[in-house]
């Protein structure tokens, strides 16, 4: 019997700079979502390089990945693969150079609803809510940077 794969594994990484957190703006399923920037684990490889990658193929710049922040620690369904269980690992990262990555002020309105468009933006610490985010576990991640 072959046994199908149960987990997605999701890699995630915390930017902040000058008060404000990166976040950003996707469209993936036909769905709009804010989330932290970052994305699927590749079969060998793991979770840092994961991140390293994502980041460098989202907006160019090679991260230094800290510290882990945080690791799914609950039943997480996948939002689009309801049979799927999703792990989400979390890490501070640094960014060499935070002011050349290609930023929105506002949230973006895509022109068209194009799975794969994505758009980034700072998101002010002092003003930011949890509920912001699209994804349940970045709202976890996000009430833990801000203390709640």
């Amino acid at each position: 019997m072959i046994q199908q794969e149960k987990f997605i594994i999701r890699v995630y990484g915390i930017a902040i700079h000058n008060g404000c957190i990166l976040v950003c703006d996707e469209i993936w399923h036909d769905t709009y979502m804010t989330k932290f920037p970052g994305g699927g684990l590749e079969f060998g490889e793991g979770t840092i390089d994961c991140l390293k990658r994502e980041c460098m193929e989202e907006f160019g710049q090679n991260v230094e990945v800290l510290s882990h922040i945080y690791t799914t620690d609950f039943f997480q369904p996948t939002l689009f693969l309801k049979d799927k269980q999703l792990i989400s690992i979390y890490y501070t990262m640094a960014l060499p150079s935070p002011e050349l990555i290609v930023t929105l002020d506002t949230r973006t309105q895509f022109s068209q609803k194009e799975n794969g468009s994505m758009a980034f933006r700072w998101m002010a610490l002092d003003s930011m809510n949890p509920d912001d985010l699209t994804l349940p576990v970045d709202r976890i991640v996000a009430e833990k940077l801000l203390g709640r």
